[in-house]
């Protein structure tokens, strides 16, 4: 018998298509922007699936909520599929062209590490807009954008550490800091562990070399 998922993976190539699919306007804009002479990668527009191409915008906003990279290919330490290939070398008969400029989006260790975690294989086709050739490896976790939500940005994480120093005051006895349980000393407690809890997350950012999601989605250092 079949197990169900509880939880559904999230793929990343669906997200990127659903905020095209948003803006009912997008297709004059590809129109318009990609008739122009770009010198880049010299594609037939009548002969690309709309589907998969890409504003800048769109790929550098779902590399933002989901922590992701968008790099050119020479900093992708795993190799790509076969199908990835096949893909490529369809898309160079159809079009009568050499692809160049590839770029990848994947998790950061996905570029230091070998592993798999739905990356996905760009192609630029000028004025800012990239095509999407393949998809392969494991869709996301469906919890992703939710954990990855406090690097956003300084206030999603301030935010992120007064809510733990809430529940790690509730849960310590107040008994333990005065007889009298009393406000004053309520706050006092919680003063404690958001101090506590704050110097940890520093001394770990700081250590390890961390940053929030708009500082790394496109840099090529070791800033994860």
């Amino acid at each position: 018998m079949m197990k169900m998922k509880l939880f559904k993976p999230t793929n990343i190539a669906e997200k990127l298509k659903d905020a095209n699919r948003s803006n009912t306007s997008f297709m004059e804009s590809v129109n318009q922007l990609i008739s122009r002479p770009t010198g880049v990668n010299d594609f037939d527009l009548d002969k690309l699936a709309a589907a998969n191409i890409f504003h800048i915008d769109n790929i550098k906003n779902t590399c933002i909520d989901y922590r992701l990279r968008f790099l050119d290919l020479k900093y992708f330490k795993n190799d790509l599929p076969q199908e990835a290939f096949d893909k490529i070398a369809r898309l160079e008969a159809v079009h009568g062209t050499t692809l160049s400029g590839f770029k990848i989006m994947a998790p950061s260790k996905l570029f230091r590490l070998k592993n798999t975690d739905d990356p996905l294989l760009f192609v630029p086709i000028g004025n800012d807009y990239f095509y999407l050739i393949h998809q392969w490896g494991d869709d996301l976790s469906p919890f992703r954008k939710l954990f990855m939500w406090p690097f956003k940005n300084i206030w999603n994480l301030l935010v992120l550490i007064m809510g733990i120093s809430w529940i790690a005051t509730s849960l310590t006895p107040m008994a333990i800091f005065s007889k009298t349980t009393s406000w004053s000393t309520y706050w006092m407690v919680y003063f404690f562990m958001f101090k506590a809890i704050a110097s940890i997350v520093l001394f770990y950012g700081f250590a390890l070399g961390k940053n929030f999601n708009p500082a790394i989605w496109n840099s090529k250092y070791n800033k994860a």
